[in-house]
């Protein structure tokens, strides 16, 4: 991913946003155009690790990220605001049609922001924000290791942020054990083993819960009815307590998706609903690109005119100096290709592809 960094790279030093899959595509092709120029200062450019990543990005637009990423971006302020009363508003973010690469890495971004954005609070009686991923194994299938680790260690950290984290799944074995082990509540509905690998998997299941001298857990499991649970919890001093067995309170909801009517209905009462219904389209790395290259074809332009006229003057073929307009595209290029020093700007591309 050395091509990504020195993209970044380039976008920092030239005070260029990349908000937008437009953005970085036409960073890339800048690059691949250009290479030469900046192999000095940011290394070997291969239009062949270029095509590769442009590949890529096709790849994740088909599977929507064009319309995921852009502007505006989520406040996380916005999530953690209260009611008259004080009480926590829910948010629910639709994820159904993201691709689980992309709803992982959208997570990771996510906890990585909270992480570097709030001050350290300690244990708290009341967390500042939760946040409930359902159908975790999404976020962990195929998913590469380095992905793995980073979101092992954010959940790790977070909590001294007063973030707590929880990934709904039917099976804890959906969960890598790593990430597992960061994880003080657990909550284990019923599991049926009909086949050797459904026993191997209860057996596994009971052995991550400390153990109740009362009960054997990985029987308990497949005997558990319908509202009933196997429970663990944090004590006082952090560590888990012994799996208890208990009824869990019926949610006051409905079973089943809500209409599309329904949807739009929650979504025009919101008090954020006006806040990013319109997308934003500012100037960035895609517009600058594009003037740049814009004047440059003008300035070439120009020079073949003088360059023509000249020859009709002279009756000449040839020329043995260059011309205006290619001495200010020369200049122009080095010029890109070399300022350094200017204030880093990232937009919300850069902690995607910062985080692979």
């Amino acid at each position: 991913m050395g091509v990504m960094y020195a993209c970044f790279k380039i976008a920092d030093d030239q005070a260029m946003l990349l908000l937008d899959l437009k953005d970085l595509r036409s960073m890339l092709s800048w690059m691949g155009e250009n290479a030469k120029e900046l192999r000095n200062d940011y290394g070997n450019i291969t239009s062949t690790s270029v095509a590769a990543i442009q590949q890529r990005l096709l790849v994740l637009e088909e599977q929507g990220a064009e319309n995921f990423f852009g502007e505006p971006a989520i406040e996380l302020e916005d999530l953690m605001t209260t009611d008259e009363d004080g009480l926590g508003i829910i948010n629910i973010l639709d994820a159904t049609k993201l691709s689980s690469r992309l709803y992982a890495t959208f997570l990771l971004w996510l906890l990585s922001e909270l992480f570097e954005q709030l001050p350290e609070v300690g244990d708290q009686d009341k967390p500042k924000l939760v946040f409930f991923f359902d159908e975790a194994h999404l976020l962990f299938n195929n998913a590469p290791k380095s992905l793995i680790e980073k979101i092992e260690q954010v959940v790790r950290l977070i909590r001294s942020k007063g973030v707590g984290i929880y990934f709904i799944t039917q099976s804890p074995m959906d969960i890598p054990e790593n990430v597992l082990g960061q994880l003080g509540l657990r909550i284990q509905h019923a599991l049926r083993a009909f086949t050797p690998k459904d026993k191997k998997a209860v057996r596994l299941v009971a052995e991550t819960f400390r153990p109740n001298p009362d009960f054997e857990t990985k029987t308990v499991i497949t005997e558990l009815g319908t509202g009933e649970a196997l429970v663990s919890v944090l004590d006082a001093k952090g560590s888990p307590t012994p799996v208890e067995r208990t009824l869990i309170r019926p949610p006051e909801s409905r079973i089943g998706p809500m209409t599309n009517k329904e949807r739009k209905q929650t979504m025009m009462c919101s008090d954020l609903g006006d806040k990013y219904i319109e997308s934003v389209d500012r100037k960035s790395a895609h517009e600058t690109l594009k003037n740049k290259a814009e004047k440059l074809a003008e300035a070439q332009k120009e020079a073949e005119k003088q360059e023509t006229s000249s020859k009709k003057k002279t009756g000449g073929s040839g020329r043995t100096r260059q011309s205006a307009g290619e001495a200010l595209m020369k200049s122009a290029a080095r010029s890109i290709g070399s300022q350094v020093g200017r204030r880093l700007i990232r937009g919300i591309l850069g902690s995607l592809f910062g985080g692979k």
